[in-house]
């Protein structure tokens, strides 16, 4: 009541007490750095009194670890990986104002924090010890954790230590070992009750920042400097502080053995964002990076391709409607829409106006390549005539030596972490022992084979494959000319080619089948396949998910010839 100052953050004077003694507001959960001055003293015999001081943790006895939640670990991830993004070029604000804020709505959400005690079976598995404690407890105060931010020192985390101490009897009842005092109670609840957190979910909230910004990574940019080892995410926790312990039950939640999965990202960014009631992002425009304008000017650069197709993909955008604001724009909770892939939908552009262009039918694309190639020999002046052959030679070269280098790569992977891991106390000085022993014999069998050091890993960049005008050797497409397969009509340029084969008549129901339609490398074209398969390894994704893509849009594309040829056949049959 003495504390009349209004709230940095909300103009509010509307202060409770935390069990540490710091006032925080009731209105927005700011937690200030002033603490409640004791001015009386005085204290009945044989009562009990109890301060908590700032970061106080209750210590173990027999390993010097301290007291923590799952989702401290969590929030301990995405720092570290939000400290990562910053450190590609993220706009700063990304890390304490977007996914703070973020990560604070949905401890609240989740019933974690900033609200009441969680509610179900861990109250009443806790109702005895509480019983038996003397402290007061405000029912409008944060329950585990003070607000945080995604800045603070790792030592620092502050939690309801009154909740921590009776949790951690519940945790030592059990027979389950586990170094964070949720750890079993964690893996013990039901998924379907809320969105319980997962690894793969630290890059969700990363994506959803990143989108919410409109900063320019797509998600499988993302996914790819997660396995290059630019964004830590496998064996992640062994950056947590000393004396937060992980062992038991905890590695079945921060332990990751596979990849991150594009699907399970996306999908999991979309349930987190209507999970925590989001409002509109901000539009994606035209001039934002992750239009389909840019992204097919920075694929098409990256596969090698004349510019002139720009303007092709450009129609095709236009033509459909997926350039728009309202299909570009996320919008939480809408399930009428599909799940935007800004990045695929990209890459399937370019390959329908190839299709268009070229057909792609392993016979025309080749007829156009030996007459090009018979005008770049009396050609002199100007640009050359765009040679598919030529093109597809160059790139597979290209593509096989760098898909062999990832292939080698992922399978020298080593998903050993240098941090000894076990499950439980009995194992650890079997564990460390042995431990101990492979680093050594790894040393004397590196002495004696004189075995290299792995190499640095390279900076991250955004091209994986990159081409220049300046090579005399003639593999650089993009000044090329589509002179040869094209022809003025009504004074616009159209394709040579009056064909063009879908890749299914009729698509899926994507929520049934996953998929929109179902793709098979014996049931298509070989230019078809190479061409997925380049844009595949670009995107780090199956062919399929691109396959899918494509069909979309060629039955957006080509809607009112479908629908008609579907009543033509609709009459026959009657």
């Amino acid at each position: 009541r003495d504390f009349n100052e209004r709230c940095a953050q909300c103009s509010e004077v509307n202060w409770g007490l935390t069990d540490g003694g710091r006032f925080y507001c009731r209105s927005c959960h700011n937690v200030t750095e002033r603490t409640r001055e004791v001015v009386n003293t005085d204290f009945i015999t044989n009562s009990r009194v109890q301060t908590i001081s700032k970061g106080l943790r209750k210590q173990e006895k027999n390993d010097g670890g301290c007291e923590w939640y799952v989702c401290e670990g969590f929030q301990l991830v995405l720092k570290k990986q939000a400290e990562a993004l910053e450190a590609l070029g993220v706009c700063p604000q990304m890390k304490d104002e977007i996914l703070c804020n973020f990560w604070r709505c949905y401890l609240q959400k989740s019933k974690q924090a900033y609200c009441n005690r969680p509610a179900g079976e861990t109250v009443k598995a806790l109702s005895v010890c509480e019983s038996s404690t003397d402290v007061d407890s405000d029912p409008e105060r944060p329950s585990l954790l003070h607000l945080l931010s995604l800045s603070e020192n790792e030592g620092d985390l502050q939690t309801d230590c009154s909740f921590a101490s009776s949790v951690s009897k519940v945790s030592e009842s059990t027979s389950v070992y586990s170094g964070s005092v949720d750890g079993s109670l964690y893996l013990m609840k039901n998924q379907k009750e809320k969105l319980r957190m997962t690894m793969p979910m630290t890059l969700s909230f990363c994506y959803m920042a990143l989108l919410w910004l409109r900063e320019p990574i797509t998600l499988s940019e993302l996914l790819r400097f997660v396995v290059e080892g630019h964004i830590p995410y496998l064996n992640v926790f062994q950056h947590f502080p000393e004396k937060m312990k992980l062992c038991g039950l905890d590695l079945k939640i921060f332990y990751v053995e596979s990849w991150p999965v594009y699907e399970e990202v996306l999908n999991k960014m979309h349930e987190l964002a209507a999970f925590l009631d989001l409002p509109r992002f901000p539009d994606i425009t035209d001039s934002c990076f992750l239009h389909p304008d840019m992204l097919c000017m920075k694929y098409l650069m990256e596969a090698n391709l004349p510019d002139e197709l720009h303007n092709w993909t450009c129609r095709v955008v236009k033509k459909i409607g997926i350039g728009e604001v309202d299909f570009l724009t996320l919008m939480p909770g809408n399930k009428s829409t599909r799940k935007v892939k800004y990045d695929v939908i990209a890459a399937a552009v370019i390959v329908v106006v190839l299709k268009l262009l070229f057909l792609l039918d392993d016979h025309y694309e080749w007829l156009l390549s030996d007459f090009a190639e018979e005008r770049n020999k009396n050609n002199t002046e100007g640009s050359p005539y765009f040679e598919f052959k030529k093109w597809y030679e160059v790139l597979k070269r290209s593509l096989d030596v760098e898909q062999k280098k990832l292939d080698e790569e992922r399978a020298k992977y080593l998903w050993r972490c240098e941090k000894p891991l076990f499950y439980s106390v009995k194992n650890k000085s079997k564990v460390l022992k042995r431990r101990q022993m492979v680093v050594n014999l790894q040393n004397q069998f590196g002495k004696l084979s004189g075995s290299v050091r792995r190499a640095e890993k390279p900076n991250p960049s955004s091209f994986q494959l990159s081409w220049s005008e300046e090579n005399t050797d003639g593999s650089c497409f993009h000044g090329h000319s589509l002179k040869g397969i094209l022809q003025e009509k009504c004074g616009l340029l159209t394709a040579m080619n009056p064909d063009y084969w879908l890749c299914t008549v009729k698509l899926c129901n994507e929520k049934l089948c996953g998929h929109l339609a179902h793709y098979r490398e014996v049931d298509f074209p070989q230019s078809y396949h190479f061409v997925l398969r380049l844009f595949s390894f670009l995107l780090r994704i199956q062919p399929s998910y691109i396959h899918d893509e494509v069909c979309m849009i060629e039955h957006k594309l080509f809607n009112k010839k479908l629908c008609k040829k579907l009543k033509y056949n609709t009459v026959l049959r009657k």
